[in-house]
């Protein structure tokens, strides 16, 4: 059952990375890219008006990310794993579809609609997560954290690769900036039967008396943060997450920007990224994992993440590009992986659906605001930008733990 438990939650975090990462060559031009035959806005729009329009339209995922999560974890504590996975596919089925339904008739408030609601029927990654500490001894979450992890990654290569694919026209008459939606739709389809078909439940705790707390997303950010024995992992998670947040925003326009990448192009690159982060995790992790504690890797790794997008920021030709995406994608993956690892090993057993329904309703405010802000950022100065600002919060999220640490280990002497 372990074995067969954790290659079904690999299969559905891999085929719902596949829809998500579709969105990244495709998403950005309709918005951002006037010269791109898939751009929506009007014609003069001004390019800062679609920055900010971008923004709005990556936030509101996040944003319905950020009160469903909390959710998400009460009730897959409630009623089981399987029966929110099975929800959670399903609402991202529906919403991958009208999302191409928004694009084929070029209704920006259809999809911003669509995009919220999506986010709010989201949730595979923490009942996945949950799933995975139900079955999993304390010793080796890391590393079966890293397993999803690269499932997430090996998603990353194949998802952008299609998106830019299947957007093409110059490939397929009528591939269109829809059809990579559609596609995702149907993956979506696929991943409700394997889940139904295959999974067994591991939620051998179910809590079915408890009531449901369908506000509790605003009071677990207060919770998060005063949660003595879990803050600093909060807040670091809650950084670092925020910068990469503002990394992922404008990758794909600063990469049209600064280098004249196409969707196709963009797609090949993000696969390429996707490649090294399945490396990271599926290698990388498991092998580091057995060396070293969580703590001892998160605090260099989260230091050389930041590091990687200053390099990215500063990168001069494509080539640069290319050499630093596997320190990046390593660093990214190690500290991806070991920060869930050590939430999930400070969480009691019958505590982890609700411990990461936390972390996600802190991770999904960390990813909503990112974009609300790069938008105007981007108007303000440049598509790239926000890279900038993505570095100096990640290298600040690395600082702040290992002083964390430091601290720690002084009290302790004492």
């Amino acid at each position: 059952m372990y074995n067969r438990a954790l290659l079904t939650l690999f299969f559905t975090i891999f085929l719902d990375m596949v829809g998500v990462g579709i969105l990244i060559p495709v998403v950005p031009v309709l918005f951002a890219n006037p010269l791109s035959s898939h751009y929506l806005l009007a014609p003069g729009t001004p390019k800062e008006t679609g920055y900010v329009l971008l923004g709005i339209m990556l936030a509101l995922y996040s944003f319905g990310q950020f009160f469903a999560a909390p959710i998400m974890g009460q009730l897959s504590d409630r009623f089981g794993r399987k029966k929110l996975l099975l929800v959670s596919i399903m609402g991202t089925a529906i919403g991958q579809m009208l999302f191409g339904v928004g694009i084929l008739l070029k209704s920006v408030i259809l999809l911003f609609v669509v995009r919220l609601f999506t986010g709010i029927s989201s949730g595979n990654i923490i009942v996945s997560q949950a799933a995975i500490a139900d079955i999993t001894t304390p010793e080796n979450r890391a590393k079966n954290f890293g397993l999803i992890g690269a499932a997430f990654g090996l998603g990353f290569i194949v998802g952008p690769f299609l998106g830019g694919k299947l957007s093409d026209p110059t490939l397929v008459s009528w591939f269109s900036a829809s059809t990579p939606f559609w596609f995702a739709s149907a993956l979506s389809l696929l991943n409700l039967i394997f889940v139904f078909t295959t999974f067994k439940e591991t939620n051998h705790f179910l809590k079915r008396g408890e009531p449901l707390r369908a506000g509790k997303a605003i009071t677990n950010i207060v919770r998060a943060f005063n949660a003595k024995h879990l803050r600093p992992i909060f807040v670091t998670n809650f950084l670092f997450q925020m910068g990469f947040s503002f990394y992922v925003t404008f990758a794909s326009v600063f990469l049209y920007y600064r280098f004249g990448f196409t969707e196709s192009s963009i797609g090949n690159y993000f696969a390429y990224v996707g490649l090294w982060i399945v490396f990271a995790q599926a290698v990388v992790t498991r092998v580091m994992s057995r060396k070293f504690k969580e703590v001892q890797i998160i605090q260099n790794s989260l230091i050389a993440v930041g590091l990687t997008i200053l390099a990215i920021f500063l990168s001069p030709q494509v080539s640069w590009l290319y050499f630093i995406v596997p320190f990046f994608a390593m660093a990214t993956g190690l500290s991806q992986a070991n920060m869930t690892g050590l939430l999930s090993r400070s969480a009691g057993p019958s505590m982890q659906g609700e411990v990461l329904g936390v972390n996600g309703s802190v991770l999904a405010l960390a990813t909503t605001l990112p974009p609300l802000i790069a938008g105007p950022i981007a108007a303000k100065f440049e598509p790239s930008a926000p890279l900038l600002v993505a570095s100096i919060i990640i290298i600040c999220s690395g600082l702040y733990f290992i002083d964390h640490i430091q601290r720690e280990r002084n009290r302790l002497s004492l």
